[in-house]
């Protein structure tokens, strides 16, 4: 398969982009394999790799770290890195980390939450040095405690009005691609329609331009109950725990 681009994923409205996180060497080998357009090493990273309760906690250093990992497993893939918590409160402090995390990845873009004014300056700046940055709007999980939980957004007018511009502002900026986490089906639907660059849902419904889902939901990698709107293929943690039982029963005779 081909290895994406900007310009590609820009005309790919309605292709039904596939999009998986990522965030260790191996996985990303096994990844690299696949008819996948995308790759991003989300900071989910902090809850299903690190143990941490939000992804607040994330570093900018555990954000490279785990990036470059995914970089040299799928050196084919177009690969996204999130900007973590704390590392973009000001437009000044935006440029500089994304410019070290861009550079020291070797990633095709970054993703940032947000639309709010100095967020959509940022990504004017950063788009007009050369760095593609993906949207984000619904659900920030970033912004978990200011909003006051997890829940979907865009279920009453006032919400989902705010929601279309936010979009079509992040559009304006120099986003090549929103993601609509936890969007109300109908709200996303719109927002997509709206738009001439893809949005990729998570937990919005099946009229977004592609889709992402976090890897270790998808397959059940960890004791949790993956979100409602996942739907895992398999339980390999269920199915490692069994094996490894089987081979220290074994051990022991």
């Amino acid at each position: 398969m081909k290895k994406m681009n900007v310009r590609d994923i820009r005309k790919a409205k309605q292709k039904k982009l596939q999009v998986l996180t990522c965030y260790d060497f191996q996985t990303a080998t096994l990844l690299n394999q696949l008819e996948l357009d995308m790759i991003l090493v989300g900071d989910s990273l902090g809850n299903v790799m690190l143990g941490y309760e939000t992804t607040v906690e994330v570093s900018l250093t555990e954000m490279e770290i785990f990036a470059k990992a995914v970089r040299r497993g799928a050196p084919d893939k177009f690969l996204i890195v999130d900007m973590p918590f704390g590392s973009y409160s000001t437009v000044n402090q935006g440029i500089s980390s994304a410019t070290k995390l861009f550079q020291q990845t070797r990633a095709e873009a970054i993703k940032l939450e947000g639309a709010f004014p100095y967020q959509l300056k940022l990504i004017e700046r950063l788009t007009q040095t050369g760095i593609p940055v993906m949207g984000h709007i619904g659900l920030t999980p970033q912004s978990v405690h200011q909003l006051g939980g997890y829940y979907t957004h865009g279920k009453n007018e006032s919400s989902a009005d705010r929601l279309l511009k936010e979009a079509k502002a992040l559009e304006a900026a120099g986003a090549f691609a929103i993601v609509l986490e936890m969007v109300d089906e109908k709200v996303a639907t719109q927002i997509t329609d709206a738009l001439s660059i893809p949005t990729i849902g998570i937990g919005s419904g099946v009229k977004t331009d592609g889709q992402v889902l976090v890897i270790n939901d998808l397959l059940k990698l960890g004791p949790q109950t993956p979100p409602k709107f996942c739907t895992p293929i398999a339980d390999l943690y269920e199915e490692k725990k069994k094996l490894l039982e089987q081979y220290l029963i074994q051990q022991r005779k």
